[in-house]
């Protein structure tokens, strides 16, 4: 029973029922239980086989009686004192409904890993030891820890050196962050990179460091990974490893010595040139805080110019390379960088050699928009194909805010870099495209990113094609939220007004969003509402579901929300939803 205050002097009582099983569960449980009073393990065998086409659980029997013991054990905290081997229908609802006993998509590793890494979406973070805000959080080895829990295989650290010049701290430079010891960074990494998944862990470095410095780096990694660490056999790969041979390794990216010292080459040359603002000069970072670009230089090339990767500083006094540049340059497994010229100079693609190349969200996006579509996708894709791709956030998202990664990854990028300590629905999308491949952190791109027409036409994300299937959702009930939520959450007067809002994220063409109606006065909603959605790209299509209070705002107020990559849905099965609150 709860109670509301209602204009203020009167009390309003509301009772909390219970969830009934809905009408196809309560008819999926009296075709299989024979008697509709118990199921048995025999039983529950037989409708995972038939009803949700699992091949997940195994089909014999012993598995069968353990998913049973494990339901009645949940369920019911007398269980392993009483002689019961069989559900009842609400034991059989509560296993439909729960994400723990009876997940929405597989959880165990099913794509080919033994493709090279430039196959692959890889679960990117970006400013990864950030504990919040752009500005002025503080930088600590936790969130790096929260990240590798979770599966993200990319880890980003950028190194400057300390106050005395002696040491080398982590932090988002020019800003009020404060550090957190390098070491401290990497002995996180070590103990937690294969928690969740056994595949490489990627550590980019965005670097600031004299010479010294990277020796110290070097040291450090070394002595801290040591077998973990994987050296490349040749300064130049033509073709990158798999992720299948680089299981419980360690990798390093970053831009080698001769390329950040040819960049200072052409910085200090174009300088004689023309008088450069000090913030436009040294703006060469992921995150500058660079000014808007004149319009005489089109968008992209002004936010690829500004906004790439740089490993800053492994020059000596004299402009020469330090001869400890070597140490730290063997290292590298895969090489960070850009070619001299524009956007499209970067995305050329080289016969013997494989690298990584980043731009920034803006690049990207603007190119996209002012571009004709095979202008910018067939050097993307191409490029794509072979080498890596890294988009990262704009350097005004001082909040920690995302953007949509669907553009990066509708174009093959493979390190769509995102903010895992913030929050929001593209943040949601990002992990629920991760849960996908047994949540490994490491997802095999589709077919239709990899290949080129007879005529070099490559897959168009603005395309109208026809639907290649379509994906039926059906929103049964709502239940939980009371145990998530202060009882006053949503409104002070009364139980929450319940709506859901279901569709889908993809390509443009399948991009859709519906709503249930709503259910006054509940804290279990039933809704029974069926939605169908045809999917022209259904390797790249997310369901989305959220539920919201009538009474709060749609924008960011959710009761609760779930994100599933379609292409991993089991047929006929029943999702729960992911409960979080903000």
């Amino acid at each position: 029973m709860g109670n509301y205050r209602v204009c203020w002097c009167f009390t309003r009582k509301f009772k909390i029922s219970e969830a009934e099983p809905p009408t196809d569960v309560k008819e999926a449980f009296k075709k299989y239980s024979d008697d509709g009073i118990r199921m048995t393990a025999d039983q529950l065998r037989r409708f995972l086989e038939d009803y949700q086409g699992d091949n997940e659980h195994d089909s014999s029997i012993s598995e069968a009686e353990r998913i049973v013991e494990q339901i009645l054990h949940k369920r019911h905290h007398l269980a392993k004192f009483i002689n019961r081997k069989a559900l009842s229908l609400e034991d059989f609802h509560h296993f439909l409904f729960s994400v723990d006993l009876n997940p929405p998509i597989r959880s165990q590793v099913h794509q080919d890993m033994t493709a090279p890494l430039s196959h692959y979406f890889i679960y990117t973070g970006h400013n990864s030891y950030l504990t919040g805000n752009q500005l002025s959080s503080k930088c600590s080895e936790v969130p790096i820890i929260k990240a590798l829990k979770r599966g993200v295989r990319v880890i980003e650290l950028d190194l400057w050196p300390n106050s005395s010049k002696k040491h080398v701290h982590v932090l988002h430079g020019r800003t009020l962050t404060s550090p957190v010891e390098l070491l401290r960074c990497l002995k996180a990494i070590k103990e937690y990179a294969f928690v969740a998944s056994p595949y490489p862990v990627i550590i980019t470095l965005e670097d600031h460091l004299t010479p010294d410095l990277q020796a110290k780096v070097a040291q450090m990694v070394t002595e801290t990974f040591g077998p973990m660490l994987y050296f490349p056999e040749s300064e130049k790969l033509e073709e990158f490893p798999t992720p299948e041979s680089l299981k419980y390794r360690i990798l390093i990216s970053t831009k080698p010595p001769k390329e950040y010292l040819e960049a200072e080459d052409d910085k200090h040359g174009s300088s004689r040139k023309s008088h450069v603002s000090s913030s436009s000069s040294s703006s060469d970072d992921d995150d500058s805080w660079s000014e808007e670009p004149s319009r005489n230089v089109s968008y992209e090339e002004k936010c690829f110019k500004s906004g790439s990767d740089r490993s800053d500083h492994d020059v000596d006094t004299e402009g020469k390379i330090s001869p400890l540049s070597p140490i730290y340059k063997r290292l590298i497994a895969i090489h960070a960088g850009k070619p001299k010229g524009g956007l499209k100079d970067a995305l050329k693609v080289e016969k013997d050699k494989v690298r990584r190349l980043s731009l920034a969200e803006q690049a990207l996006e603007k190119a996209v928009e002012n571009h004709r579509h095979d202008v910018v996708s067939l050097p993307t894709l191409r490029f794509s194909q072979k080498n890596i791709l890294r988009i990262y956030p704009k350097g005004t998202r001082i909040t920690s805010t995302n953007y949509k990664p669907l553009i990066g990854w509708l174009h093959g990028a493979q390190m769509v870099a995102f903010n895992m300590q913030g929050y929001g629905r593209s943040l949601w999308l990002m992990h629920g495209m991760f849960r996908a491949n047994g949540g490994c952190g490491y997802v095999k791109k589709p077919d239709f990113l990899m290949r080129q027409g007879p005529t070099n036409e490559v897959f168009n994300r603005k395309a109208k094609l026809p639907p290649k299937t379509s994906l039926k959702v059906k929103i049964y009930m709502g239940d939980g939220w009371r145990f998530d939520f202060k009882k006053t959450h949503f409104d002070k007067y009364s139980p929450p007004d319940f709506y859901t809002r279901v569709g889908i994220a993809g390509a443009p063409v399948d991009k859709k969003m519906k709503k249930t109606k709503m259910k006054e006065d509940n804290w279990t909603p039933v809704w029974n509402e069926e939605f169908t959605f045809p999917l022209s790209v259904p390797e790249l299509a997310f369901v989305r579901i959220e539920v919201h209070d009538y009474n709060m705002s749609e924008k960011d107020d959710f009761a609760g929300q779930i994100c599933l990559p379609v292409s991993e849905l089991r047929p006929e099965d029943i999702p729960g939803i992911e409960r979080e609150a903000k």
